[in-house]
């Protein structure tokens, strides 16, 4: 079973900026998609950023041109650059992937608290 670990949640001011990182736990599978969602209190869990082993890339409206998704070049980790942080993008942060040769996983979520 394949495993993804996530790290770089924590609180940020507003306007500020973080780092999320998500690793597959296992070299031995290759990614053909991967991307963060987020579930923010009573809300549903929505796609933020997604980018296919193709190079192609997806963003939702509300983080266009704050965030960016990246794949890594060992291709086994995923970072989402966040800048220009606001409230609203406080939630918690889940990565997702999706394999030619195994089942898809999701972490286990990081929390992002964006306050003052």
């Amino acid at each position: 079973q394949v495993h993804l670990v996530e790290s770089g949640g924590g609180l940020v001011q507003p306007g500020g900026s973080l780092r999320l990182s998500c690793t597959v736990s296992t070299t031995s599978v290759s990614a053909k998609l991967m991307g963060w969602y987020r579930q923010a209190p009573g809300k549903q869990r929505e796609l933020v950023a997604q980018a296919i082993y193709n190079g192609s890339t997806i963003y939702a409206d509300s983080v266009k041109g704050r965030f960016t998704i990246a794949i890594g070049d060992a291709k086994n980790t995923v970072y989402l650059q966040m800048n220009n942080l606001k409230p609203e993008d406080t939630a918690v942060y889940y990565c997702k992937a999706e394999f030619w040769s195994a089942a898809g996983a999701w972490g286990q979520g990081t929390r992002v608290t964006v306050s003052s």
